[in-house]
């Protein structure tokens, strides 16, 4: 077998099926990650949703044994919708999913691509082992893509192409045919430090180091009360965060509209915030179901929603706050209407709450509030 001339045939057909960028580096063991990640655990930064053991992330022949090569990926998503898409106006306030959610879900999207790449393999070299992987899998796409050439880690821990800036999407293939690896691409971040020092939160420590915990982008993906020191960073985001990737010097001017799957639709990347809070999970699924951004179901969506109409102060959403605190089964969900109903801060809102608590027994819910009420002592500070 001709490990050159496949690895050029690879290339080639992977262009015919719309991957914009592919890179082989071999399957040995990601020392410098495994480090890494160790570091985190004991620093307590990880998200939480990491899959596998620090080995299974880092040593790819743990998940394909007899592995030689991965074939890493990447596809170019938009980072603008079009110029006449809907704004968020009174009374019909908007959120915003970041821009990994636009579009269908790229996981489909690129495993259909690592699929066909998988069967293009295997009519070639008919004892081929393969293994594909997108975003959910053990091994780190980043981590991969790195080392295969596709691209930088930036500080933002980010893999950043030459091409398509970060906006791109990861996924890889690992396989026991032994391809000669490409070089990885020198750090190009230099001395900037804008994403840093953007970050609403803090939760990039250092270059390279991100605290999860403290990430909007994970943040907005949990299911249980944000703590409210994240609550007026949030702003409208109900899925997802931008930020570092937005001020990213190697980002600027970068949009690439390649692939029709990925192109936003206007009411589903920025959907009006007050339906969210009364969605049914059929109509959930039914209209966000296609996005990467529903996999977490409507919950956590419904919070942020909620936290947004709060930081809009949108007096028109008080009857329906109101009536979420009153009746919702959910504790995360009556607290924190609560708590933006003192955010919007008017009479009818408060005295809600307060005829509300002596009903209510669930004791986060009633710490909300308690919260929610705090508000009237700031407006008569102010006053």
């Amino acid at each position: 077998m001709n490990t050159d001339q496949l690895k050029q045939e690879i290339i080639d057909y992977s262009k015919e099926i719309g991957i914009d960028k592919i890179g082989f580096t071999t399957a040995d063991v990601f020392t410098e990650l495994k480090e890494r990640l160790k570091r985190q655990q004991e620093l307590g930064y990880q998200s939480g949703f990491e899959k596998g053991t620090n080995e299974e992330r880092t040593e790819p022949k743990r998940l394909l044994p007899g592995a030689q090569s991965i074939i890493s990926i990447a596809m170019a998503y938009p980072s603008r919708m079009r110029k006449d898409a809907p704004k968020s106006r009174k009374e019909e306030r908007r959120g915003f999913f970041c821009r990994a959610s636009w579009g269908m879900d790229y996981h489909d999207v690129l495993r259909d691509r690592l699929q066909k790449l998988e069967r293009f393999i295997h009519e070639k070299v008919t004892d081929a082992v393969t293994k594909v992987m997108v975003d959910t899998g053990e091994l780190s796409d980043r981590a991969v893509a790195e080392r295969a050439g596709v691209g930088f880690t930036g500080k933002n821990t980010l893999l950043i192409t030459e091409e398509f800036g970060s906006f791109v999407y990861l996924g890889e293939l690992i396989t026991n045919i032994p391809f000669i690896p490409d070089s990885p691409i020198e750090d190009g971040c230099g001395d900037c430090r804008k994403c840093i020092d953007a970050c609403p939160t803090g939760a990039i420590v250092q270059g390279g180091q991100l605290n999860a915990q403290r990430c909007i982008a994970f943040l907005t993906q949990t299911k249980d009360f944000l703590p409210e020191e994240f609550r007026s960073k949030l702003g409208n985001r109900v899925y997802g965060c931008d930020t570092c990737q937005l001020v990213c010097p190697k980002n600027q001017k970068v949009d690439f509209h390649h692939h029709p799957e990925f192109e936003p639709e206007d009411d589903i990347a920025k959907p009006l915030l007050k339906p969210m809070l009364t969605i049914s999970n059929r109509e959930f699924k039914e209209q966000f179901g296609h996005i990467s951004g529903s996999w977490r179901g409507k919950k956590p969506i419904q919070r942020n929603a909620i936290i947004g109409l709060g930081h809009y102060k949108d007096k028109t959403a008080v009857d329906e706050l109101i009536s979420i605190m009153n009746n919702d089964p959910r504790p995360v969900i009556r607290g924190t209407a609560a708590w933006s109903l003192g955010k919007i801060g008017t009479e009818e809102a408060f005295d809600a709450i307060t005829k509300a608590m002596e009903k209510e027994s669930d004791q986060d819910v009633l710490f909300e509030m308690e919260k929610g009420l705090a508000f009237r002592e700031v407006q008569s500070s102010k006053g």
